[in-house]
């Protein structure tokens, strides 16, 4: 005799699946194609910002370092806040005002080349709209649909996100010598996004959602466990993101090294949309193990210090990566007691934390060796990492998990 159906079950046979034979609705379709083309827009910007800053406001390295970590803060500090702020307005508006910060931010770099300090303006507007955008986004894809579509979903988000990670720096080499037409451009695609988000359908809103807490507990209900998992994911994945290039310089071909970075969005781009639902059926200590195998490979692997070896390792770390980021989320989302809006300002937060402690702590450590001569030996200790601290975090999470339950942050 089958069980009567929970009220949750019941609830998801009210929920709006794509129709029969599409995989995603036209609003979903229209949110994953804009967020392609802001991260193009974004990306053809960002790896020549520090050039930029310094040009046009005449100044050295270290006022440059500080502008960037204001901006990183703003993207990443914030995200929570803007999380409970789309929370309350709704996902459709939070998406229109994101991009309007995102094309004011256009604009203001493109006045820059007159009012220098407006680039700066530009680019804390950017951050602005991306610590808006991203949990919007990201929720808009998942919003009222069943738990068994998330993994694809999340997947396809995050898929269509990064070919614009890639696709971005391409573009932006083709105007690096025209930045009023870069910015130009830029601002057009903010703008013509903008615009078409302005005909989304608005989201319904779910009869078992979460209640909108205030503000002041905008942290409370957080899934620590894969809080803590994403924050260490980043702490070790971005000491990858940021001092391979510098290692690779005299190592191998810088065609060849650019080929490989642009290989690691794009493999994530494919593989974790075809590992998506199996993902979301394994065990997160099963998808933590392989996550950080493959991260340990790969950072390993960058010990051979030869061009093979890098790109070898760029892939494992690609693949490991597209497990990692998809399970640490699904298991957030899972965790949470709380709307999928705030469950992604809070993975966005810890993204933020891992991504601080990979600066201070990875090149401090990264400089040691540098001064030593022996820089193979930082990859091998970061790939040391990978097999200890996942090992440490679970197994604190499964000794915390037996004790009586109280409440989460």
């Amino acid at each position: 005799m089958a069980a009567p159906a929970t009220p949750r079950a019941a609830a998801d046979t009210s929920r709006w699946p794509a129709p029969r034979g599409r995989a995603f609705t036209r609003a979903q379709w229209a949110v994953l194609i804009g967020g392609f083309l802001v991260n193009v827009g974004s990306f053809s910007i960002y790896p020549y910002l520090a050039v930029l800053l310094r040009e046009r406001l005449d100044v050295g390295m270290a006022q440059v370092g500080v502008v960037l970590g204001a901006a990183t803060l703003v993207q990443f500090a914030s995200a929570p806040a803007t999380a409970a702020v789309a929370e309350r307005i709704g996902l459709k508006r939070s998406l229109v005002a994101a991009l309007l910060l995102y094309s004011l931010g256009g604009a203001a770099f493109l006045a820059g080349q007159r009012v220098p300090v407006l680039t700066v303006a530009g680019l804390l507007l950017i951050s602005g709209g991306g610590s808006l955008y991203s949990p919007a986004y990201r929720s808009y894809l998942v919003h009222d649909v069943g738990d068994e579509h998330r993994p694809r979903l999340v997947s396809a988000g995050n898929a269509a996100g990064n070919l614009g990670i890639a696709v971005g720096p391409v573009v932006g080499a083709l105007f690096v010598h025209r930045p009023a037409v870069m910015f130009a451009a830029v601002t057009t695609v903010y703008a013509g996004v903008a615009l078409g988000h302005v005909f989304l359908r608005r989201e319904r809103r779910v009869a078992d959602a979460p209640p909108v807490e205030p503000f002041r507990r905008m942290l409370h209900g957080v899934a620590v466990l894969p809080f803590v998992v994403t924050a260490v994911s980043f702490y070790v994945h971005m000491q990858f993101y940021q001092y391979l290039s510098s290692y690779a310089q005299g190592r191998m071909a810088t065609l060849l090294f650019g080929a490989a970075m642009m290989g690691y969005s794009l493999g994530l781009v494919v593989v974790q949309p075809l590992v998506a639902e199996r993902v979301g059926r394994m065990s997160y200590p099963a998808a933590v193990a392989i996550g950080f195998g493959a991260l340990a490979t790969g950072m390993a692997a960058f010990a051979g210090g030869n061009g093979p070896a890098v790109v070898g390792g760029v892939a494992a770390i690609s693949v490991g990566s597209a497990v990692l980021f998809l399970k640490n989320d699904l298991e957030a989302l899972a965790g949470s007691r709380r709307s999928a809006t705030v469950a992604f300002g809070q993975q966005r937060l810890a993204v933020g934390v891992g991504s601080f402690l990979s600066g201070v702590a990875g090149g401090s450590v990264y400089g040691a060796f540098e001064r030593g001569g022996f820089l193979p030996g930082f990859w091998l200790v970061v790939a040391a990492q990978c097999v200890v601290l996942p090992v440490l975090v679970l197994t604190v999470g499964r000794w915390l998990g037996r004790r009586p339950a109280q409440d989460d942050l």
